[in-house]
């Protein structure tokens, strides 16, 4: 399932050979959203793996991007203890400029954060009225 998101990138990481096949890299948006007249700012990090790690090149500190990304997420025991981890997984930046401001001007207060991807055929309206 994928998703997006509109931020501004306040950090990027070194690319991190975590195997000898595996490599990520990591990096933060900020996000603010004014809710009920009040500022809220949330910190997201993402990663980038294998030949996605270059993503972040492209872009500088203080650039409004939008990205999409997947949400992953992983089970481990150890020590007969179940663990979990969840990535954001970031596939697509794009420069947001002009469109984070056309999308804040367009939406409502009721909008979601994270959109997923749908196609229009698969939603189905069984609404009563």
């Amino acid at each position: 399932m994928a998703y997006e998101v509109i931020g501004k990138l306040v950090a990027k990481y070194d690319t991190m050979q975590r195997s000898e096949t595996f490599k990520t890299r990591e990096f933060v948006i900020e996000k603010s959203d004014d809710i009920g007249g009040r500022i809220i700012t949330n910190y997201i990090k993402f990663q980038c793996v294998q030949d996605k790690t270059a993503l972040p090149d492209k872009f500088n500190i203080g650039d409004e991007l939008k990205v999409s990304f997947n949400l992953k997420g992983s089970k481990w025991s150890k020590d007969g203890r179940e663990n979990y981890i969840t990535n954001l997984d970031a596939w697509r930046l794009e420069q947001a400029g002009s469109l984070a401001q056309n999308m804040q001007q367009n939406t409502s207060s009721t909008k979601q954060d994270f959109v997923p991807d749908a196609d229009p055929g698969d939603v189905v309206d069984d609404l009563p009225f």
